[in-house]
């Protein structure tokens, strides 16, 4: 299905978040002046479908600033990114791709700067390309639909209009000040961005609701069964299992009835209903632990929901991450969740450097330095090579494992960490 999108901008300068090209307006946060990975933080929160970052600086440096920033920012949220301005050559366009931006937006379609369009094609694929429209001349049309661009983000409606035309069959995105219902009804827009969202706070899966029930098709959660199918216990509630969504990790148990559904569906925020209060409560709205939700299942007996949320902070009231940190029983067992043992060996490693142990092959590595973490890389490297070509496949994966266990050192010496490796791969 086709959705329409919200997507606000964040125009960087000098490491501050602006609302506007023009840089007249910064970005706010419930009245106070927002960073720009805060901003992008809460955006993503709220339910933007989608963030646009705008590198408006005028020097090296603040391109420099710019990249690092959009790295920051990420890291920091899965919401998907765009990244435009400052793109000259080639360079910078892997600079934004290789910082986590989904898509990078040529900085214009004057001819001298499109003509490195085939090569950014043909390097990183065509869904990696977007542009941002400041102009245009006729042989840069045509380059632009012979490389297939993603998307094209205008300045204004008046804007599309005059070149809808030309750029007919390429997703827009439409900055506006006027009602962005029009430009959502328009046929040739993708998303739409505008004044409405200068406020980092702005409230987007409320909006949504609204705009769905006029009828516009928007990306937004919606059940699959409804909360009358469910089987409800005696107090006329259904449990529900919540889980972090990166980690399966369970963070705790409560109770929804059909209010707190409907709340928890509408807004994104996980919403329960307190038994011992007998009302209502969004988890996180005294302490800020906010859960946002990623899914929500049922299981066969449709009597127990499994909510899967990114928790902000603590989801216990002691303090801790999960509620359930007392255990009653426990044996040994070996950990087999790839991306658990990999974190673990990982903050092995990271707590070697900072707290070096003598007689450690670790602390050795990071003593020796970068020239000798990267021998020791090439040479397992090699390894898995000639254990490849050995009929025992058990030979392999020893060599794999010191190969990883080098590559670790590696990532911890150049700050990289396994979520940035998976994301990675995803966005792949």
């Amino acid at each position: 299905m086709s959705y329409k999108k919200l997507i606000p901008v964040i125009y960087l300068k000098e490491s501050c978040a602006y609302a506007d090209r023009a840089l007249s307006r910064r970005l706010y946060d419930n009245g106070a002046v927002a960073d720009p990975v805060t901003a992008a933080v809460r955006f993503s929160e709220q339910g933007a479908d989608e963030l646009m970052i705008i590198d408006m600086s005028e020097t090296e440096s603040g391109h420099e600033d710019a990249v690092s920033i959009l790295r920051r920012i990420t890291k920091s949220i899965d919401t998907p990114v765009l990244a435009g301005g400052n793109i000259r050559r080639t360079e910078d366009v892997k600079k934004y791709l290789y910082a986590g931006a989904k898509t990078a937006l040529l900085s214009d379609a004057q001819e001298s700067n499109m003509m490195m369009m085939k090569e950014v094609a043909d390097r990183f694929g065509r869904s990696k390309l977007g542009l941002y429209y400041r102009g245009v001349e006729p042989d840069a049309v045509r380059m632009a639909k012979d490389n297939g661009l993603s998307v094209i983000f205008v300045s204004n409606e008046a804007e599309y209009t005059d070149i809808s035309e030309d750029f007919a069959g390429i997703p827009a995105i439409i900055e506006t000040s006027g009602d962005m219902k029009d430009v959502l009804a328009s046929e040739g827009s993708y998303g739409v961005t505008g004044d409405c969202f200068t406020d980092c706070s702005f409230d987007f899966m409320r909006f949504k609701s609204e705009l769905s029930r006029e009828g516009f098709s928007l990306n937004k959660f919606e059940s699959a069964i409804p909360f009358s199918e469910f089987k409800l216990n005696s107090d006329g509630l259904i449990p529900v299992v919540v889980q972090d969504y990166k980690t399966d990790e369970v963070l705790m148990l409560a109770y929804m009835n059909e209010e707190a559904f409907r709340q928890t569906i509408e807004t994104g925020k996980m919403t329960y209903y307190s038994r011992s209060r007998k009302e209502l409560w969004v988890k996180g709205a005294t302490s800020g632990h906010y859960q946002y939700v990623r899914s929500i299942a049922a299981d066969c007996d449709q009597d127990t929901l499994l909510a899967k949320v990114r928790q902000v902070g603590a989801a216990c009231h002691t303090g801790n991450r999960s509620c359930f940190y007392r255990n009653l029983v426990e044996t040994e067992y070996a950990q087999t969740n790839p991306l658990k043992v990999f974190n673990q060996v990982m903050n092995v490693i990271e707590d070697r450097k900072i707290n070096p142990k003598e007689g450690s092959y670790t602390n050795y590595l990071f003593e020796k330095g970068i020239d000798k973490i990267l021998k020791k890389c090439g040479e397992e490297a090699a390894e898995i090579i000639i254990a490849a070509k050995n009929p025992d496949p058990e030979e392999i994966k020893y060599e794999i494992s010191d190969f990883l266990y080098h590559v670790m050192v590696l990532m911890s010496l150049k700050g990289v960490t396994w979520e940035d490796i998976v994301k990675e791969l995803a966005n792949r």
